[in-house]
């Protein structure tokens, strides 16, 4: 595996791309098609953003509760 390989693949794995999205990477960078494999990784981009905002709705569901809590606990 060449080290531009080895550094795509670790580096997906650092944003928290799954095994599969990181093989299927692995398979398209094989075949040389950089089109195919750009277009590929702006579609997992896509599913972190998708997570990313997951994870921001619930920190507000958070803050929400912490505040109605902290004005009970005022009263």
């Amino acid at each position: 595996m060449s080290e531009q390989t080895e550094n795509l693949l670790t580096g997906m794995s650092d944003a928290g791309c799954n095994a599969e999205e990181i093989v299927k990477a692995e398979r398209i960078l094989q075949t040389g098609n950089m089109r195919e494999l750009t277009r590929f990784l702006k579609q997992c981009r896509c599913g972190l953003l998708d997570r990313m905002h997951e994870s921001q709705k619930r920190v507000d569901l958070m803050d929400y509760l912490i505040r109605k809590t902290e004005k009970q606990s005022i009263k």
